[in-house]
């Protein structure tokens, strides 16, 4: 059992990846479960907001529940923003989880912003529809200071970051 928790900034490709990654190891007859942040914000953590205390109990939540179904599953990705180094060191040491760092410069996550975020968070602090909690902008993101893999989604295709995820998973394996 591989439980491997994935952070970047929103828009950075972490579900993208997440699902295609998912596909090819079911192809290989490998049981996967993606914990997608955004998905559980709607349902087990739907009365959390965005405080640090917030985020940490999101992400403790997300990680109970990957141990839930560890007896099921081969690999589970966590693909949350994540944004505290402190409560990444806490999953690799509790749960033995791997970080895979998908990074994205900013310049092209404002290019793709496709949930409108990044204009949201860079509207003028007046503006009604300011958003004031994106992380990377006019929230915290630390900066992962080690992680197991480091993905450039600004740099690498999608197929090209799978593969090396894929062959990440399977030396871990």
């Amino acid at each position: 059992m591989l439980i491997i928790q994935f952070t970047g900034l929103s828009g950075c490709g972490k579900t993208t990846l997440a699902n295609q990654v998912k596909l090819l190891l079911e192809a290989q007859n490998k049981s996967v479960e993606i914990l997608d942040g955004d998905q559980y914000r709607h349902t087990l953590c739907k009365d959390l907001g965005f405080s640090k205390t917030d985020r940490y109990e999101n992400i403790r939540r997300l990680a109970n529940l990957a141990m839930s179904f560890t007896l099921n599953k081969e690999v589970l990705i966590i693909a949350a923003i994540n944004p505290y180094e402190e409560i990444r060191k806490e999953l690799e040491i509790k749960y033995n989880a791997k970080t895979v760092w998908v990074n994205c410069e900013l310049k092209e996550l404002l290019r793709r912003d496709t949930k409108g975020l990044y204009k949201r968070a860079m509207l003028a602090d007046h503006d009604p529809d300011k958003l004031f909690n994106l992380t990377g902008i006019n929230d915290i993101y630390e900066t992962p200071s080690s992680y197991d893999l480091q993905i450039n989604t600004h740099t690498e295709t999608v197929p090209q970051s799978v593969d090396r995820i894929l062959g990440f998973i399977a030396q871990q394996l």
